[in-house]
């Protein structure tokens, strides 16, 4: 038998169920040519299906004849084995299949992009030195030690007006003038093509791709093409670029690792910040993990001395920083106002453009009777009733009914409040105060990236949506602060804190900012202190044994299904909460155990899942560590 007859290839096959979550052997025929990496089909369970190629071998462990690779698909080598690795890796972390993973980390093929050319060298990107970094403790000292191929993990809390992505793109050209690669990870596209501009001007023109799911599927594919043929070190994305198979990957960034846009929201849906950290570990990378604000996973590795911290001294905070005073609402003991004094005083004396951030999109957001404040309900289906703008009929947010005469079934008044309104009916109420100010608004299908500076510009905005002005802000207004702090979500204080430094960050040098609400919970603001509001809220994730104290998953499924597995006997470390219902007929289970036991948490329940997929019965939804639930 010839040495091409012998050859065996490890097939990972592309299938969701649990208890086939192992590489296949399969004969090579001799008519095919098989390289590790590539896209093949096989035959499996009957039905032709899809797969890479793991490695090539020239024996096997199966006994008896192996089934032979049906076609080969594509002879370009798509999964590196790092990437491989890391798929197996996070497949582990997230108890979940390694099939799942890679259809996160490949995007699908695009035979047009790979019939061009690869093989072109990479550029050399110019020493564009470390000027940014000179605003921070140790920050050039991270630099050099990139600079010199060392990898050094780092925890950065960026200053206003600081531009990040251009300390970032020195911290990349420092990298890859060493000889290695960098990934780095942004929320959304628009960060991406904000991003993407500076780093073509520092890095050059060519030094660089992109990968979002955004870009057009050829685009998007050719792209990961240059990266996998070694022609670009350096890739700028979103989530799905933490997979990005970069040659001698070096240094790994995530900046806003906070931003629930990096949770993944399909199976098993992984976290972009812990794929990064665990290609860190296995590639030996250098870690850069940057924001306005601080997580508590980020403040946990500082705390454990994995990451050191990177922060501008105490005078430089509160130099560059606005000052920010706090209003409760009050006016000479009166009922707390939603618009107080203090806000309409500020804004009146700016000289230059005004942010108003107001947490709800949209105009009223939710009506009560004015007589008795009973919710205002739809006749229809007991939803709850908004109004869209001013001249509009009310309608129910579940069902879209509009209702012309509304009559409340408790005392039956007709004149109606809003407790909440959202940025629109807020516009309205500025535009009358201020009618020399040109509104703006930015939020729910509308978002502004950026505007021109206007001297006269008074911007509302939503959370996230704030556009950016040139020069920046004179003043920044947080309004409503507790009703972000009333959302239901575990991590609602380390969240509302992350999108009002993101807020305040867009303000001018010496510009002022109020914030309208308990002046005892946002001290934070006032300090100019993320790492502290990190401290806090890592402390109390520590009471209460939750990430990154702990590790935590859910399951979620039909009612009767939970229950019996809350009845099933689980490992002595495993802490048990629930069932809770989450929807008519589907219910939830918490687990809960020491971070330590986290992977054999994982273990677990890969098991649980591997038995109801090889007795074919419905999957349940596992989750470890859900950003909410």
């Amino acid at each position: 038998m010839s040495p091409a007859q012998r050859r065996v290839a490890r097939i990972l096959v592309d299938t969701p169920l649990s208890h086939l979550d192992r590489p296949f052997d399969y004969a090579v025929p001799d008519d095919l040519e098989v390289v590790a990496g590539c896209r093949i089909k096989v035959r499996f369970a009957g039905r032709l299906v899809d797969g890479y190629v793991l490695e090539l071998a020239d024996d096997t462990a199966h006994e008896g004849k192996l089934a032979t690779i049906a076609k080969v698909v594509s002879p370009e080598p798509v999964l590196t084995p790092e990437i491989a690795r890391l798929a197996r890796d996070v497949a582990d972390r997230y108890a979940g299949t390694i099939a799942d993973v890679l259809r996160l980390a490949i995007p699908p093929r695009h035979a047009r992009a790979e019939a061009h050319p690869g093989g072109a060298t990479p550029p050399e990107p110019p020493d564009i030195g470390d000027a940014s970094w000179h605003a921070y403790v140790h920050g050039a000292a991270y630099v050099q030690a990139l600079a010199a191929g060392q990898s050094p993990r780092a925890v950065l809390n960026a200053l206003p007006r600081h531009e990040p992505e251009r300390a970032v793109a020195e911290a990349v050209s420092a990298v890859v003038r060493a000889g290695r690669g960098a990934v780095v990870c942004v929320p959304d596209v628009r960060d991406v093509a904000r991003w993407d501009a500076v780093f073509a001007e520092a890095l050059g023109p060519g030094a660089h791709v992109t990968l979002t799911a955004a870009d057009k599927p050829a685009a998007r594919y050719r792209n990961f093409l240059r990266v996998s043929r070694g022609e670009v070190h350096v890739v700028l994305g979103t989530r799905g670029a933490a997979y990005a198979p970069v040659h001698d990957l070096g240094l790994v960034v995530i900046w806003d690792d906070g931003d629930d846009l990096y949770a993944e929201p399909r199976a098993p849906y992984p976290h972009t910040r812990e794929v990064l950290l665990t290609r860190a570990v296995e590639t030996g990378a250098a870690v850069l993990i940057a924001g306005h604000a601080r997580t508590a996973e980020a403040q946990s590795l500082v705390e454990q001395g994995w990451c050191a911290e990177i922060v501008g001294d105490q005078p430089a905070r509160r130099r560059e920083w606005p000052v920010v005073d706090v209003t409760d609402g009050t006016e000479h003991g009166a009922a707390p106002a939603r618009l107080p004094a203090a806000v309409f005083e500020m804004v009146r004396a700016a000289h230059g453009p005004v942010l108003i951030q107001v947490p709800r999109r949209g105009y009223r957001t939710s009506l009560v009777c004015d007589r008795c404040r009973t919710p205002a309900q739809c006749p229809a289906c007991a939803g709850p009733l908004v109004q869209h703008r001013a001249d509009a009929p009310l309608a129910c947010r579940w069902c879209a009914t509009t209702v012309a005469q509304w009559q409340c079934g408790e005392c039956h008044g007709t004149r109606l409040r809003a407790p909440v309104v959202g940025q629109l009916r807020t516009a309205e109420e500025f535009a009358a105060a201020f009618p020399g100010r040109a509104i703006v608004t930015s939020g729910g299908q509308t978002v502004l990236d950026r505007i021109e500076r206007d001297e006269t510009a008074l911007v509302l905005a939503t959370p996230g949506a704030e556009p950016v002005v040139p020069g920046g802000y004179a003043v920044v207004v947080l309004l409503d602060t507790w009703l972000m702090l009333a959302r239901d979500d575990v991590r609602v204080f380390e969240e509302s804190h992350r999108r009002w430094f993101n807020a305040l960050a867009l303000a001018a040098y010496g510009a002022r900012a109020v914030a309208v609400g308990d002046s005892g919970i946002l001290q934070g603001l006032v300090r100019a202190d993320p790492a502290g509001v990190a401290a806090r809220e890592l402390a109390d994730r520590a009471q209460t044994h939750l990430p990154p104290v702990g590790r935590l998953a859910t399951v979620d499924g039909p009612a009767d299904v939970i229950t019996g597995l809350s009845t099933r006997e689980w490992p002595p470390f495993v802490d048990v909460l629930g069932p809770v219902p989450v929807e008519p007929g589907r219910d939830r289970l918490i687990l809960r155990v020491p971070r330590r036991e986290g992977l054999a948490l994982a273990k677990v329940l890969k098991g649980v899942a591997g038995e109801r997929s090889a007795a074919k019965e419905p999957p349940v939804r596992i989750q470890v560590d859900p950003v909410a639930f």
